[in-house]
């Protein structure tokens, strides 16, 4: 297949890029729009305790599938008469809108409640609204009612905040950083690749296939909108990966195909060798990180699975492009590929002479490896105890949910929720939701009984039950706002003092549950603090299978391209410790706080979903660099049958390419880094530091160090295994015909 196309690029290379600019420009018009079709949520287990109690609260008790909150501000105070008639007026204008189910405030509440929405300092009053609409559709219509309600009156400041509005903020501010990144990304990675490639029409090559494949990657996306819900979040890692990979195999292609030159092949000869060696490398090697992608669709959120329709699609459109645009973009070029040399240029402006070839034992990578293997015990034992020592931050990471303090302190929803926390009574955060599916039967006094059971409960400050509130086990006042019953069921609200993701967090919640219900009846508990905790379980309870699919995808293909099944777990371990100092750093930056959390605020805890899909991710792109480098080492050892000779060879060959696109895509990985929202800063530091550790400390120093310890035992196979390999293996060998 690659030598036909390879064929085709010789004999039409006009025609087949014109081919795939229709295809670019027929994704862009269909993809580009897919910004206005995706959602900020997905953190969420659909399948858990929560999410059903969630549901029955939406479905039963009319209670909003997110809340919106509006917060009225005046210097005269909150129950002044200008306060109190914009209060009034918001409260009058949301119930009259079809999508907005319960509301409360500090003007329209019952005097028992009122106190509880106005700030300490009495300057602000609350107004807080259930939107309905689902998870998407909430904050679409929470985003249309603000931009009706929310503007300052008489003085008076009106602010939008709570969930429903810092999912609509999250959504403004990551197409504000896209358009940032892109800035930043693009520039800079041109910039690396002149350097590294030489030529300005080489150098372009790679941005174009980048642009195929993001282009490629969105119209993907917005196709699965049309079907289900799409994190917007994924388009960060469409943009990112697209041009790292894109430059990644366009690199490989290129330097190839130089090499094959350099070897004394005329064009046509080099290009056909080209694509039937590191063409076949870019297939395999997209394989590879695809597949690896594949296991976040074992987790049931979306936030999670919308990255895997992302990371597939991106990593599929970029091979593509790379295998099919590249071959056609050199033969059009010819002898232009290098044209608009800037080295060139600027060693003649610095009196410098060019570059004389020099023996591949002189290569810097080859002296360097060679060095590496003669000291391999203790250079691999003190890399790998530093790599070991950089994660054991990770040993002490807490899980937490993402609410508003992913925002900057600019964001709205930012500064009510810190409001909310500081200079209120009571943060509705905080609050534990028990919902009685089937209450039929149960006395009036057995859910008081209940009701005093929970109450006592430490840190507990108030549960709401059908006949009252109760305190401490004592009542206190008329029902609240926060109880209600309907077609057989109901539900109690409990304040809690405990603050979100702490210890003390999680065991009000083993002691809530260990309450026996009234009537032995199902009960259902939600809120932030049970929300956090399944989401968490539908993680952990899956990351055994995932793994495992993760591994057994690794150690077939990496079977079938080198035949051996000592590398391949070979590559899981070093892969796996490629990660340590990513996830150390994660856990000491953005949990414990250390260099400022990089402009973040550290919150105690990490999104859980982060790690997994750092995991996930990098670990696919380790595959693609392992890929890049056994797949040449193999290929020298099977011209030579010296392990150690082959090893230096093949880094020799291939430790520029790979450490030029371990730059070129930490470049894009890092632009991530100026996002505004938290947890996309986080995820942009992880993968930089996961690239850089894996392209240096792994591929240069750990690989020829157990490779050399390893050796010839690198390449072996159980007979039935090495016969099966024979069969239907993949080798890097140059076929006789070309």
């Amino acid at each position: 297949m690659l030598h036909r196309i390879a064929r085709l690029a010789i004999a039409a290379p006009r025609r087949v890029l014109m081919a795939a600019l229709l295809v670019a420009i027929a994704c862009g018009v269909f993809g580009i729009p897919v910004v206005t079709h995706l959602s900020a949520g997905g953190f969420q287990d659909p399948t858990s305790e929560s999410a059903r109690a969630t549901q029955m609260l939406v479905d039963t008790f009319g209670q909003g599938d997110m809340e919106l909150i509006l917060a009225v501000t005046s210097d005269d105070g909150a129950q002044s008469p200008a306060a109190r008639d914009v209060g009034v007026e918001l409260v009058e204008r949301l119930s009259d809108s079809p999508h907005v189910a319960a509301i409360t405030s500090a003007w329209t509440s019952p005097p028992s409640a009122a106190p509880a929405l106005i700030s300490e300092d009495g300057r602000t009053g609350l107004i807080v609204a259930g939107i309905t609409g689902g998870e998407s559709g909430a904050q679409k219509l929470a985003k249309a009612l603000t931009d009706e309600l929310v503007y300052d009156r008489d003085g008076v400041t009106v602010r939008a905040g709570g969930a429903a509005m810092t999912y609509v903020q999250i959504n403004t501010q990551t197409e504000k950083d896209l358009l940032l990144m892109e800035s930043i990304a693009i520039p800079l990675s041109f910039v690396v690749l002149v350097w590294v490639f030489g030529g300005l029409l080489a150098a372009a090559l790679p941005l174009a296939v980048g642009v195929f494949a993001i282009l490629g990657s969105m119209a993907v996306l917005r196709g699965f909108t049309l079907v289900t819900d799409v994190s917007i979040f994924a388009l960060n890692l469409s943009i990112a990966m697209g041009l790292a990979l894109a430059i990644d195999y366009t690199l490989l292609i290129i330097s190839r195909y130089r090499d094959e030159l350099a070897d004394g092949h005329d064009r046509d000869t080099a290009l056909l060798r080209t694509m039937t060696t590191a063409g076949r490398t870019v297939v395999f090697s997209a394989t590879t990180v695809a597949l690896s992608m594949v296991a976040m669709v074992l987790f049931p959120m979306y936030f999670l699975k919308s990255f895997a329709y992302a990371g597939i699609a991106v990593v599929s459109f970029a091979a593509l492009a790379a295998i099919v645009v590249t071959p056609a973009a050199i033969a059009l070029a010819g002898d232009r590929l290098d044209a608009l040399d800037v080295r060139r240029l600027v060693r003649r402006i610095l009196g410098r002479p060019d570059p004389v070839a020099k023996p591949v034992e002189q290569n810097f990578w080859y002296r360097s490896t060679t060095f590496v293997m003669r000291r391999s015990i203790p250079i691999g034992g003190v890399v790998v105890v530093l790599l070991v020592l950089l994660g054991a931050p990770f040993l002490g990471a807490t899980w937490g949910f993402p609410d508003d303090r992913v925002l900057p302190e600019t964001a709205s929803a930012r500064q009510i929720g810190d409001e909310l926390r500081q200079d209120f009574a009571v943060d509705s955060s905080t609050n534990v939701v028990v919902v009685l599916p089937d209450a039929d039967g149960i006395s009036r006094e057995d859910f008081d009984a209940y009701a005093i059971a929970l109450s006592g409960v430490a840190d507990v400050s108030s549960v709401s039950a059908p006949s009252g509130t109760f305190i401490g086990g004592a009542r206190a006042g008329p029902p609240s706002a926060a109880t209600g019953s309907a077609d057989g069921s109901a539900f109690l609200t409990i304040g809690s003092r405990a603050p979100l993701f702490t210890d003390a967090s999680e065991v009000q919640l083993d002691r809530l549950h260990a309450i026996a219900p009234p009537g032995d009846r199902q009960v259902l508990l939600t809120g932030l603090a049970q929300i956090n905790r399944d989401s968490a379980d539908a993680i952990t309870s899956r990351l055994p299978l995932v793994l495992a699919v993760i591994a057994a995808i690794t150690f077939v293909l990496l079977f079938v391209l080198t035949g051996s099944v000592v590398l391949p777990l070979k590559a899981l371990v070093l892969n796996v410790l490629s990660l340590t100092a990513a996830f150390g750093a994660l856990v000491w930056i953005f949990q414990e706080g250390h260099l400022g959390a990089l402009g973040t605020t550290p919150t105690g805890t990490l999104v859980a979903t982060m790690p997994v899909l750092l995991f996930c991710i990098a670990f696919g792109l380790s595959m693609d660099y392992e890929v890049f480098l056994v797949s040449r080492i193999r290929e020298y050892w099977l011209e030579t049958g010296e392990n150690g000779r082959s090893v230096a060879l093949g880094l020799a060959r291939t430790g520029r390419v790979v450490t030029a696109a371990a730059l070129v895509m930490s470049i894009s990985f890092a632009a991530l880094i100026a996002a505004q929202v938290s947890f996309m800063r986080m995820f942009g530091g992880g993968l930089t530091l996961a690239v850089l550790v894996d392209a240096t400390l792994v591929r240069m120093l750990l690989v020829p160090a157990f490779m050399h310890l390893l050796g010839r035992w690198n390449w072996w196979a159980p007979p039935p295994l090495a016969r099966l390999h024979a069969r239907i293996g993949v080798s890097e060998t140059v076929p006789q015909r070309v």
